[in-house]
């Protein structure tokens, strides 16, 4: 039984009524199934103003504004209607906002206003590129929004997150509340959290231990495991660690000089992203 006292969820899911979008909305419902949780969906559409109106002398630009505004409201709203008929869950609210900005400036804008727990997202939007699994908007998005992003790949049958792969040097001092969400997480499902330094050496700094212990400390609720894997590709390394152990998440820390950073700014998630058939929560520990 889940305590009274769990505090109230709050969790952002942007969509563009893609069925990637979709199928995430779906994941989000599962996973927080049995908590008190907010959901906002979010359509930002800046980009359906701008895009076709560099084509069409016709309207003005406040005219496509409003048109596309008032269909993206439209929609929003049979979405809610659809989710409430569908889940009559009664620990579930929603509620739909649109807004005239890019991705990326109207989830950092959201997630600020309301302080959100977690962004939640398909891994691709209505022109997926199937050769990969990140699509440039989630790219993006994992890149610049401030709070942790789960992202979830089209084709994922929502499985409970029992066993996540959380990939770590130890060289960075994680964020308290962002570390709260996974631990929350692991209470919920009792799951095993796997961090795996991918390194040819035992041996710690006292940097590397303290934040380890940290991390040991802001995790009670899981049941965490220690390893070590030898230097290789180190994106091989985690896909290795994945399909030998039956994962079913794959956390990343993204920060400065990160292997994640790496891969996002010289554009080769697929590295990881083209095999990545899992969820993946992509934490944030950029100074903005």
């Amino acid at each position: 039984m889940l305590s009274k006292d769990r505090p109230m969820r709050t969790v952002l899911i942007p969509t563009d009524f893609s069925a990637n979008a979709m199928h995430a909305i779906e994941y989000a419902l599962n996973l927080y199934k049995c908590e008190r949780t907010n959901f906002y969906f979010l359509h930002a559409y800046a980009d359906e103003v701008y895009g076709p109106f560099k084509k069409n002398g016709g309207e003005s630009m406040d005219e496509q504004k409003k048109m596309v505004k008032a269909n993206a409201e439209e929609a929003l709203k049979k979405l809610v209607t659809e989710i409430e008929e569908k889940t009559r869950n009664p620990k579930h609210s929603y509620e739909s906002v649109s807004a005239f900005e890019s991705l990326v400036d109207a989830i950092n804008d959201f997630a600020n206003q309301i302080n959100v727990d977690l962004v939640v997202m398909g891994t691709q939007g209505q022109t997926a590129d199937k050769k990969i699994t990140f699509g440039s908007h989630t790219v993006q998005v994992f890149k610049y929004v401030q709070c942790p992003v789960l992202a979830i790949p089209e084709n994922y049958e929502y499985r409970q997150p029992k066993k996540v792969l959380f990939p770590t040097d130890y060289m960075l001092p994680y964020k308290r509340r962002e570390l709260k969400l996974l631990n929350n997480l692991a209470d919920e499902f009792k799951s095993e959290v796997h961090c795996l330094y991918i390194s040819d050496f035992e041996d710690l700094s006292h940097r590397q231990l303290d934040n380890k212990r940290f991390l040991q400390e802001s995790l009670p609720k899981a049941y965490v495991y220690f390893e070590r894997t030898p230097v290789k590709n180190k994106a091989e390394a985690i896909m290795e660690y994945i399909s030998k152990n039956e994962v079913n998440l794959l956390v990343m820390v993204n920060a400065r000089h990160s292997f994640l950073e790496d891969m996002l700014y010289r554009s080769t998630v697929d590295e990881i992203g083209l095999h990545l058939k899992l969820p993946f929560l992509v934490m944030q520990n950029l100074p903005r």
